[in-house]
């Protein structure tokens, strides 16, 4: 038999299986369009049939020329649209400019902050030494935390950057008749500008750099440069960071043995192998986030979610998704859907028949898992035992500063762009965190490595998170729209195979995880879905954010968890309420959820054998860059 006539038997074999291995249906789910997708055994780069484009065509100049010109301001100004930026910024500045009480109130703030500022400088004048501050900063505000900046000027300089952000936040909220979301604009760029005009971010105006200066004649500048036109020739070049090359997939990251068991257009599965010698008899499928690759949970040993749950007697397939090119750009929504979890339990159903899943999502993942949950939960489809959302949101009201990037105009430059390259780069993407959490992530190690001199360490997580992925042109932007500025899927407007889909449906047990730090998915976002289903709800809040606070193994010290059960048709409480009640316990969430789990997955049997077998784990998607 040749290798064409092999493959074709595969999967016709895995074919027949999955529908023999499926469980029963509802007549009217018979009755509607399949919409499954064969699961294949080669890679999408091999000829398979490509989605039809379904571009408008050019009937006009403005059809013609107006992308064009969007994507050229795309490129010009980093993604982020002028229109939207200036609408915010007229809107409060006219309003604020109609509020003469506002004006006198920012007036007399400023006179306030003048008094205690000179009242400071002329106490440390006087005395010679250092005083009490006039302004305390924020308690996670670690900028001027070091001893150095209590000397004189450094104490006048850094109390007054204080005051004057102080000042330009009150100045950005409470204004009469703006439009929210204009406020939060206007609100975040003055934080971004202030946080590049800190004293901290500077040569001559910060007192630890100018000691380091002094302590090695000016060398921590030499090396600051060195690492700055390295970092350069790297950024041209599209290589990762420095340190990066450390790490390796599949030699020192993503290294827990496993098998790939089903591949298409779009995703493989690999399935775990057991390292116990009988295994519950209900498996764990992991769906993660398609904006990120798969082994942030299979990250190093003694750093893995996936390690943990398989030492501990669980069989655990997890999706592994490919990183689109330009040729994927429609690839959408519901392509993900059919190809990604649904493919999945097809492949699981095969190799363990009749057994119920435990399905577990991380961030986009666990959004699009919730999807697929609501739509069996329609359609009387009973395979998943339980669902266990990490850091996902299901209600987009209140999605946290990502939405400051997400409007009307932002999306439509976006599209734009995407038109021109197919996908969204990651690029892109890393700069828009970047953005959210500009000290953390690009000030702070801007004056380590280029002032101080002292190149950082890149650890395990870093090496993953440098290791982006795109997404295609059609799913961003469909996602965008349905979630974040429709909200959809919490509205009850979400279709699936054409029918509406509701998450009131869902009756099976919940697992829900929020991270206390989390600028990606607020928690308070991801605790919404309490009000929006009455299954038995358990709600964990980990300390963290939205990557360290997930990937939280046991034997790590400052780690805690609050965490309190919802029985079925409670009434929810308020977040507020929930944080008050829920008490909190040191160390990771990991057992908890595992013991959760244990509850739930059944008899202890001999573990499941994978079939087909089409290599081994971590699989091709995930290599390619």
């Amino acid at each position: 038999m040749n290798a064409a006539s092999s493959t074709t038997a595969t999967v016709v074999d895995l074919d027949e299986r999955r529908r023999a291995a499926r469980p029963p249906v509802r007549a009217s789910r018979r009755a509607r369009p399949a919409r499954r997708v064969p699961v294949t055994v080669a890679p999408a780069a091999s000829g398979q049939p490509q989605v039809a484009p379904a571009r408008p065509q050019a009937t006009s100049a403005a059809a013609l020329l107006d992308p064009l010109a969007h994507a050229a301001q795309a490129r010009l100004l980093g993604s982020t649209s002028l229109a939207s930026s200036i609408l915010a910024f007229t809107d409060w500045s006219m309003h604020l400019a109609a509020s003469p009480g506002k004006r006198l109130d920012l007036a007399r703030l400023a006179w306030q902050q003048w008094q205690q500022l000179g009242g400071y400088a002329l106490r440390c004048a006087a005395s010679g030494a250092a005083q009490p501050r006039c302004v305390e900063p924020a308690p996670h505000d670690r900028r001027f935390a070091a001893p150095q900046w209590q000397g004189w000027p450094f104490n006048l300089w850094h109390q007054a950057f204080l005051s004057g952000e102080s000042w330009w936040a009150a100045a950005t909220r409470d204004v009469w008749a703006v439009e929210p979301h204009h406020l939060q604009k206007v609100a975040f760029s003055a934080r971004q500008w202030l946080d590049m005009l800190s004293p901290g971010n500077h040569l001559l105006t910060n007192p630890v750099v100018i000691e380091r200066t002094t302590e090695e004649n000016g060398m921590n500048l030499l090396r600051g440069a060195a690492y700055a036109l390295e970092d350069l020739q790297r950024e041209l070049a599209g290589a990762p960071p420095a340190g990066t090359e450390r790490f390796a997939v599949g030699r020192n990251l993503a290294t827990t043995a496993g098998t790939v068991v089903m591949r298409n257009r779009l995703a493989e599965l690999i399935q775990y192998a057991p390292r116990t010698k009988r295994v519950h008899a209900e498996p764990v499928l992991i769906v993660p986030a398609w904006i990120m690759k798969y082994y942030i949970l299979d990250l190093q040993p003694g750093a893995s979610l996936v390690e943990y749950l398989v030492d501990r007697g669980h069989t655990v397939f997890c999706l592994s998704w490919l990183n689109p090119l330009e040729s994927d750009r429609d690839l959408g929504l519901d392509d993900y859907l059919q190809l990604g979890p649904m493919a999945a339990l097809d492949a699981i159903g095969a190799i363990a028949p009749g057994a119920r899943v435990h399905a577990a999502g991380y961030c986009l993942g666990g959004t699009l898992l919730a999807i697929a949950a609501a739509a069996m939960a329609r359609d009387a489809d009973a395979r998943l035992a339980s669902m266990t959302l990490f850091a996902a949101q299901t209600d987009f009201t209140e999605p946290g500063e990502l939405s400051l990037f997400i409007d009307e105009a932002q999306v439509g430059l976006l599209e734009a762009q995407m038109a021109r390259t197919g996908y969204l780069t990651a690029r892109q993407m890393v700069a828009t965190f970047q953005m959210m959490r500009s000290y953390d992530l690009l000030w702070s190690r801007m004056v380590n490595e280029y002032l101080l001199g002292q190149r950082r360490q890149i650890d395990a997580l870093m090496a993953w998170n440098a290791d982006a992925t795109r997404m295609p042109a059609r799913m961003h932007s469909q996602y965008l729209r349905r979630m974040f500025l429709h909200n959809d899927l919490a509205e009850g407007r979400y279709l699936v195979d054409g029918r509406p889909i509701a998450l009131a449906a869902l009756r099976l047990p919940l697992f829900v995880v929020g991270t206390e730090r989390d600028h990606v998915a607020p928690w308070r976002s991801v605790f919404r879905l309490h009000q929006l289903c009455n299954a038995e709800l358990t709600f964990v809040l980990a300390s963290g954010g939205h990557n360290v606070g997930v990937v939280s193994p046991p034997g790590h010290s400052g780690r805690s968890y609050r965490m309190l059960r919802r029985p079925p048709d409670t009434p929810g409480s308020t977040a507020e309420q929930w944080l008050a009640a829920a008490p909190s316990t040191d160390g990771s969430w990991w057992p908890a959820w595992q013991h959760w789990l244990r509850e739930r997955s059944g008899a202890l049997v001999a573990p499941p054998s994978p079939a087909p077998k089409l290599g081994a784990a971590p699989g091709q998607y995930v290599m390619r860059r």
